[in-house]
């Protein structure tokens, strides 16, 4: 019985040595594995700050052209037959109206070229059935055509010495007539990426008419706001193009269009898209137009100078 107690207790203490031994070399492994992690951690974190040192530098070099477009396109279409609720009972109509806007910039490190363009362009058609005389097809309705170009030689990151060239005509009908053609020079600032005022005190306003005796170039301030932002599936863009004549406040203009897109899958969305303009001259043409002969012609000091409107609401696509 003794001897066999003595055997169990030499195997015992084979066992706990063997035991302990193992611990030791476990410990021993664990702490050469630490070690070896902390090696490549600082490694990793070495080649880490190398990378974003190499991003920093190509962070800091300006992008080369950069394009975009988007259009909208909205339409409607009805017919009514015996409608006797309505005063023309036999009706056929619709409307089709498209948009596009589209840009293409530069920005360098000592300079930037901005050009942008907008379309718009609209028909509308309203066939009254009982009346043989009305006109049964689509006429223009909506005729809007914009191109601006702006360079700036950067004086800092948010201010630079700028020149503009702006174009705005119609393209269906009267083609530059008027025509309206600012040229002007003084800063443009950026304060955040989305951001562009303009503000050039020495700007000529060329205007293009057969009707002179309406319309007149003059010389005057020329403010452009320009916001373009994505948020998600949201895009939107506002634009502000004011000239301030220095020679009458009759010859001033301005026109303020707003464009909203709301991506639904892929490059299809849903857009609307609302314009403003005040413009005395286009004002008094029209009055002049429609004033029935024999009668007293109206006058800048006569005539009412109503806000222009429009809007389109449709589908989108983006290029």
């Amino acid at each position: 019985m003794t001897k066999n107690l003595l055997i169990l207790f030499l195997g015992l203490m084979c066992f706990s040595v063997s035991m302990a031994q193992t611990e030791e070399e476990q410990e021993q492994i664990k702490q050469e594995l630490q070690a070896e992690k902390a090696a490549k951690k600082d490694s990793i974190s070495k080649i880490q700050k190398r990378i974003d040192a190499i991003d920093a530098k190509l962070s800091a070099i300006p992008a080369g052209w950069e394009f975009g477009a988007f259009g909208t396109v909205g339409f409607s279409i009805s017919e009514f037959n015996n409608w006797y609720a309505q005063k023309s009972p036999n009706v056929s109509s619709g409307k089709i109206g498209i948009t596009v806007n589209a840009f293409a910039n530069l920005d360098k490190e000592k300079f930037f070229w901005k050009n942008a363009g907008n379309v718009n362009l609209q028909w509308f058609k309203f066939d009254d059935k009982d009346d043989p005389d009305d006109e049964d097809s689509f006429q223009q309705a909506t005729d809007v055509f914009n191109i601006s170009s702006l360079y700036g030689y950067k004086l800092s990151d948010k201010l630079a010495v700028s020149a503009l060239g702006e174009y705005r005509t119609t393209l269906l009908s009267n083609f530059n007539d008027p025509g309206y053609l600012d040229v002007g020079t003084g800063i443009t600032w950026t304060p955040v990426t989305n951001l562009t005022v303009v503000v050039h005190p020495l700007n000529y306003n060329f205007v293009f008419s057969d009707e002179e005796n309406i319309y007149e170039s003059s010389l005057g301030a020329k403010i452009l706001v320009d916001y373009t932002r994505q948020i998600g599936r949201i895009s939107f863009k506002s634009n502000l193009s004011a000239f301030q004549s220095y020679k009458s406040s009759d010859l001033s203009n301005f026109t303020w269009i707003n464009s909203f897109n709301y991506k639904l899958w892929k490059m299809i969305g849903v857009g609307f898209e609302f314009g403003l303009r005040g413009n005395k001259q286009e004002a008094l043409d029209y009055a002049i137009s429609q004033t029935p002969e024999g009668e007293t012609l109206p006058t800048f000091d006569t005539v009412d100078n109503d806000l222009q409107t429009y809007w389109l609401l449709g589908l989108t696509y983006n290029f």
